[in-house]
């Protein structure tokens, strides 16, 4: 289970499924080391997102 908390590039190392994901939320720079280094919730305070929309995203990802 994908947490808020989990750094982005731990999440997409450990479910590369999951950039697409990532992807359709706007966060198009999750390939650069500065995104790799920040949580969930960093990120999407960073792109204005709703962090708890994006993570259940993320687990509904792991579903399929």
């Amino acid at each position: 289970m994908i947490t808020k908390e989990m750094l982005i590039g731990d999440v997409i190392r450990t479910y590369p499924e999951t950039s697409e994901v990532l992807l359709r939320f706007g966060m198009h720079c999750i390939g650069c080391m500065a995104a790799r280094g920040e949580s969930v919730a960093d990120a999407c305070a960073v792109h204005g997102l709703d962090v708890e929309e994006v993570v259940e995203a993320l687990n509904v990802a792991l579903e399929d």
